[in-house]
């Protein structure tokens, strides 16, 4: 049985998720959120019906603050923290990682994340593409799924897949929409993971934005790759136009408001979206990845 709690991000629902599983000998966490929400995280852990010192094992699918930036207190609780070999040394030496950070969201970094402290490597537990681990009852299947984070993983138990951010973001009945932050952009392997998840077959999709997708999931993931494409040549030919970062991202916010409105979407869904995925960001790991990775001129 999988639980899907809601992390309540800036009193906000449905905008990150963590997901329990439960096996036979205990409890085992996907995804953390940051360490701003873990009274929130704690308290449903504990409304399940388990205690935070249940939690032995935690599966995250990138390092992200918004996935992983509560591992460490897990950790510090004596659970052990899974995570694609890339992703290992940012979590226990997270300096680089934060510092990164702050150069984006300056002061609001306390108010957003919470903080974030070193794990030791001991307990740290690399997962390369298709480990297995067997917890109890349960046979768990890492599969390395770069185009988000070039560290990223999905997870599949049986049937079953937790999709990370490579499987998009979709709040309620919304469409699904691709999260580009800096800085590992990937559109072809983005593409190429999207067709691994489909060869999967899975009939449940569990999103960290947001939640379960149990119905046309093909269609989920077609639409998924189509958005992520326009968006890359949608940046693209801004680029060509605009030589201003700060216009282009109020080009793309512009243009997904369009989008939102024609949908009928409500204020809160916007907002959902907006904090899942927000558009400076997408622009900036979109413009990366065109002038990084493809070489594309600009300036």
């Amino acid at each position: 049985m999988i639980h899907v709690i809601d992390l309540d991000f800036q009193q906000t629902k449905e905008s990150i998720a963590a997901f329990i599983i439960e096996t036979s000998v205990g409890p085992v966490l996907f995804e953390t959120g940051p360490f701003s929400t873990f009274n929130t995280l704690k308290r449903e852990i504990e409304n399940v019906g388990f205690n935070i010192s249940d939690i032995k094992h935690v599966f995250i699918s990138h390092i992200h603050f918004d996935h992983a930036g509560a591992a460490w207190k897990f950790a510090e609780l004596g659970a052990y923290i899974y995570v694609h070999p890339l992703g290992l040394p940012h979590l226990h030496n997270p300096e680089k990682l934060w510092g990164s950070a702050v150069r984006i969201y300056g002061s609001a970094m306390e108010k957003l994340w919470g903080n974030m402290e070193p794990i030791s490597n001991n307990q740290l537990i690399p997962l390369s593409h298709l480990s297995k681990t067997v917890i109890g009852n349960t046979s768990i299947q890492a599969l390395h799924t770069p185009g988000h984070a070039v560290h990223h993983l999905i997870f599949a138990i049986n049937d079953i897949v937790i999709g990370g951010d490579v499987a998009g973001v979709r709040i309620g009945k919304g469409p699904v929409v691709p999260p580009c932050p800096p800085p590992d952009i990937h559109i072809e392997d983005w593409c190429a993971s999207i067709d691994l998840i489909k060869q999967l077959e899975p009939k449940e999709l569990y999103l960290t934005h947001f939640g379960l997708v149990n119905e046309n999931i093909d269609d989920h993931l077609n639409s998924l790759k189509e958005t992520l494409i326009y968006y890359a040549e949608w940046v693209l030919e801004e680029m060509g136009k605009e030589k201003e970062t700060t216009k282009i991202i109020d080009s793309f916010q512009a243009m997904t408001d369009k989008k939102w409105e024609e949908l009928n979407m409500s204020d809160v869904e916007v907002l959902r979206y907006n904090l899942a995925n927000p558009a400076f960001m997408s622009v900036s790991g979109l413009i990366r990845y065109w002038t990084k990775i493809k070489g594309v001129e600009w300036h």
